[in-house]
């Protein structure tokens, strides 16, 4: 073949950094872009956080400092009760002003839209501002979190107040450190005194002697081998006059099997129980922790800072970006003005170069924001339902559904959806939440698998606890409400709800 020239045209799409950047900041969750927004701030001196406070106190120091004389003057001819006075007036004044201003507002607002959009918190020059820091961090959560103990370092502090010998708290130490999450001891005492230095030379009887004072440390019940001896020294704590404890503590010792399979019948004949004692031994039994070391909290709390709020006004929906969700950001004026056209220097290029990256980043952040509106927008127009009536009248969505309303691609929806919060009066939901499958109805029409979910904790929270509802019965159900509906699909949802069989939901009247 001999080398040619062929002009050819075509498309290409290039993933600029401009791009590149836009689409990182769009999958980002609140807390990943405000380390972002904070990286940007400490990288690029074309950046700098816009504090809103900060030029009304200046000018307010500026007027005191001006007016001190006057304000200690009057100050002396004023009695108490007139300071009180006019304190009430100017608040009342104020209280009014901004009556009539919201009351215009509202009389501006169109009333031909199902739903309403606050656009100005997306066609702005700079970012939301987020609420100043106060001087008392009353508002901060993670300022006043405590510090999280786990079960561990809980029982080595009650074994420091435990007055033992060197040999029995080096045994402790080692159950201790064998426990597991759920407050179990996980392995046998032998493996215990395999484990524990030979020189100390401890018998079997020494480490059972130990493991029975660890067990009546708080959480009780800790340490122990399985759930009959848990929960017999929970009901070793009581009282000896606790109302029905011996047949509890039977029932709890010799028949724990039966009691987990629901076998009332054949659990009542051998401990020789009538129907209500043995419902009256249940219920002491339902009052005690079956797993003990989930009570001692192990993990921080998690925060989550929606990115929309949702709320009804005048029986519409307005949706409106939350304006304290992120630091609100503005290029600096001082070192944009010491940028030069026709100036060629290596300062010049630097500042340059950087006031570009400032705008792409800007540029950036704000097609953010007019994705995340545009996205939650159309899902509070198709799910108002939802806000309306609650889970069962959620309506099927898709990521395609979305994606043709706002005319982006869906990759691009799944993005804006991943790890964003939406505030609404019913909670804190994701914006995946909000999209589910469909199943086909009776009458041709459609209906959401959430609404499917919400019906079935329905049924199951108002079945008969003596004769729980079995899948098969709830498809039956749903069926003769048009919802054609699998008995593996039930399950399927059942177990997506945390809701046990019908066998183990069975219960004494």
């Amino acid at each position: 073949m001999k080398p040619s020239l062929v002009l050819k045209m075509g498309q290409q799409l290039t993933m600029t950094p401009q791009l590149q950047q836009a689409i990182k900041l769009l999958q980002l969750s609140t807390l990943d872009l405000q380390q972002e927004i904070q990286q940007a701030l400490e990288s690029n001196p074309m950046l700098e956080a816009e504090d809103g406070l900060e030029e009304p106190s200046s000018k307010q120091d500026e007027a005191r400092d001006g007016t001190e004389f006057d304000i200690k003057a009057e100050s002396t001819a004023l009695n108490e009760g007139e300071q009180r006075q006019q304190e009430q007036q100017s608040s009342e004044s104020a209280n009014n002003e901004n009556e009539v201003l919201s009351d215009d507002w509202q009389d501006n607002i169109p009333n031909d839209l199902p739903v309403d959009s606050a656009w100005d918190d997306v066609y702005q020059s700079s970012l939301p501002a987020s609420s100043a820091p106060s001087d008392n961090d009353d508002y901060n959560p993670a300022a006043r979190a405590s510090t999280v103990d786990s079960l561990q370092s809980h029982l080595e502090w009650q074994l420091n107040l435990t007055p033992m010998s060197d040999t029995d708290r080096a045994i402790a130490i080692t159950i201790i450190d064998a426990l597991e999450e759920d407050g179990y001891l996980g392995c046998s005492c032998e493996e215990l005194l395999d484990s524990i230095d030979a020189d100390l030379e401890i018998e079997l009887d020494e480490i059972e002697a130990v493991l029975r004072r660890i067990q009546q440390f708080d959480p009780v019940g800790v340490a122990s081998r399985s759930l009959s001896e848990c929960l017999l020294i929970q009901l070793a704590q009581l009282p000896s006059d606790t109302p029905h404890l011996k047949p509890a503590a039977l029932v709890v010792e010799k028949h724990i099997h039966l009691l987990g399979n629901h076998d009332y019948a054949q659990l009542m004949r051998k401990a020789r129980l009538k129907e209500p004692e043995l419902k009256a031994a249940i219920e002491l039994i339902q009052t005690l922790n079956p797993k003990p070391g989930a009570s001692i909290e192990s993990s921080e709390p998690e925060y989550v800072i929606p990115d929309v709020t949702v709320r009804k006004v005048n029986e519409r929906w307005i949706v409106e970006l939350n304006s304290d969700a992120m630091p609100r950001v503005r290029i600096n004026s001082g070192y944009a003005s010491l940028v030069k056209r026709a100036d060629n220097s290596a300062d010049n290029t630097y500042l340059k170069n950087h006031l570009q990256e400032a705008r792409w980043f800007l540029k950036s952040l704000q097609s953010r924001n007019e994705t995340l509106m545009k996205v939650a927008t159309q899902i509070v127009e198709h799910q108002r339902g939802f806000l309306d009536y609650g889970e069962e009248a959620m309506k099927p969505l898709v990521l395609h559904d979305i994606a043709e309303a706002v005319s982006m691609h869906e990759s691009t929806i799944s993005r804006v959806t991943t790890q964003k919060y939406m505030h609404t009066p019913r909670g804190i939901f994701e914006l995946k939440y909000f999209f589910s499958s469909h199943v086909s109805t009776a009458s041709g029409g459609e209906c959401s698998s959430t609404a499917i979910r919400a019906i079935i904790k329905k049924l199951v929270a108002a079945e008969n606890p003596k004769k729980p509802l079995s899948d098969s019965k709830i498809a039956g159900l749903l069926a003769e409400q048009g919802i054609q509906v699998a008995r593996r699909t039930i399950a399927k949802y059942r177990e997506s709800l945390s809701i046990p069989p019908s066998n183990e939901r069975k219960r004494l009247v």
